[in-house]
Formats: structure tokens, C-alpha cells, sequence
């Protein structure tokens, strides 16, 4: 009998757990960059370019922001014989973030090579900010790069409702709402403390904002022109 009131007793702890890998799974950072993508192609102006521009830009995206980081970090984990627990420790996260941050000017470059328009590579330079922010202050803190990318997409959202001129209020609310629920799922893991869900959190939407928005865009040409 009192093995049937500790079954009980744990299993919500248990549902708990298992809803918080689910919305961390969900919503993993490498995915941001290629969804950004494609809501661009989806529902803005950028939906009559040619499918086969489209095509290529997103094939370019997903390599180099999915696949490449995704499988260099597999193999990593493996050659060296760490589960995903002891990869998510601050002293061994370097080589991951550093593979994800070259991965990322990869990218970048590929796509400056393609003169694509300057908020397409903002969105690029936008994540590769972060996640070098997020390399640096792995020396001391366990930034999260979930709340990172949460932060990054409520950035472009302002940032592109001020470029496309549309409002951005029920796709803020969605995934600030969204962003709470994957904050308290890294939380509930033991990923992260709250200070360093909403640092993550914020310096991620700072990333976005500095790097897609038109008025910091143009504020940042203007200075470099006068340097």
C-alpha cells in the first residue's frame, strides 16, 4: 500500500518532467534561424521571390544552422564519450557553442557572398551575437541558449513589425507566453537558475533588436560611415 501512495506521489513530478524535455525538444535554438526563414517567405512581400531563390536561401539556413552544428556536436558527444547530461555542464559546453558560433558566421558569410538583403543577414548576425555572448559568458555563467532564441524571436518580431509595418501584439503575446513555458521547463530540468533564463532572455531580444531593426540598423551605418 505504501508503494501504490509513492507511485502517486511521484508521478506528477514525473508528468512534470517529461512536459518540460517535450517543450525544450520543441522548441530547441538551432531551429530558430531556418523558422525566421520561412515566415518571411510565408507572410511578407518576400513570398513572390522564386521558389528556387527561396529554395536555395533555405537550404543554405538549414545546413548551415541545423544540420551542421546538430551533427558536429553528435559527434563531439561521442568521440569523447559524453552523455547529454555531462554535455550540458558549463565546463564541458565550450567546444558545443563554439561549434555552433562557427557554424553560424558560416553562414553569415555564405550569405553576405549572395548579397541577400541586409535584414536577412541581420537575422544571421543577429544568432551568431548571441551565441558568441553566450560562449564568452560560459566562463562564469550557464547561459541559456533556449531562452536566448526565445529572446531573438520577440526581437524580430518588434524588428520586422517596424520594417513590414504590420502589428505584432497576438505573435507577441503567443510566444512571450511560449517563452515563460520553455523558461520554467529549463528551470524544472536543473538546466538553469532564473537568473540565467532571463539574462538569456534579454540578451537575446538585445541581439535582435541591434542587429534587424531598421532604426538601430541605420544608426549603425551612419556610425560606421562617420568612424
Amino acid at each position: 500500500m505504501e508503494t501504490e501512495k509513492e507511485h502517486f506521489a511521484t508521478d506528477p513530478g514525473k508528468l512534470l518532467l517529461r512536459g518540460a524535455q517535450v517543450i525544450s525538444f520543441v522548441f530547441t535554438p538551432f531551429s530558430i534561424p531556418f523558422l525566421s526563414f520561412l515566415v518571411l517567405f510565408l507572410f511578407t512581400y518576400l513570398r513572390i521571390m522564386p521558389m528556387k531563390s527561396k529554395l536555395i536561401v533555405l537550404g543554405i539556413v538549414y545546413s548551415f544552422t541545423i544540420l551542421m552544428p546538430t551533427v558536429t556536436i553528435f559527434l563531439f558527444g561521442k568521440i569523447n564519450g559524453f552523455t547529454q547530461v555531462e554535455m550540458n555542464e558549463r565546463k564541458r559546453r565550450y567546444i558545443p557553442l563554439l561549434l555552433t558560433v562557427l557554424s553560424y558566421v558560416a553562414c553569415l558569410l555564405m550569405m553576405m557572398r549572395f548579397n541577400l538583403p541586409w535584414y536577412m543577414t541581420g537575422i544571421i548576425l543577429a544568432v551568431t551575437v548571441t551565441s558568441l555572448l553566450c560562449f564568452v559568458a560560459n566562463l562564469r555563467w550557464k547561459l541559456s541558449e533556449h531562452m536566448a532564441g526565445m529572446g531573438a524571436i520577440i526581437g524580430g518580431l518588434i524588428s520586422f513589425s517596424a520594417l513590414f509595418g504590420y502589428n505584432p501584439v497576438m505573435w507577441l503575446c503567443l510566444f512571450i507566453f511560449v517563452a515563460g513555458l520553455l523558461g520554467s521547463a529549463r528551470i524544472i530540468l536543473g538546466h538553469h537558475s532564473l537568473g540565467e533564463v532571463l539574462t538569456s532572455f534579454f540578451i537575446g531580444l538585445l541581439c535582435a533588436l541591434l542587429c534587424i531593426h531598421p532604426a538601430y540598423h541605420y544608426l549603425l551605418r551612419l556610425f560606421l560611415y562617420i568612424v
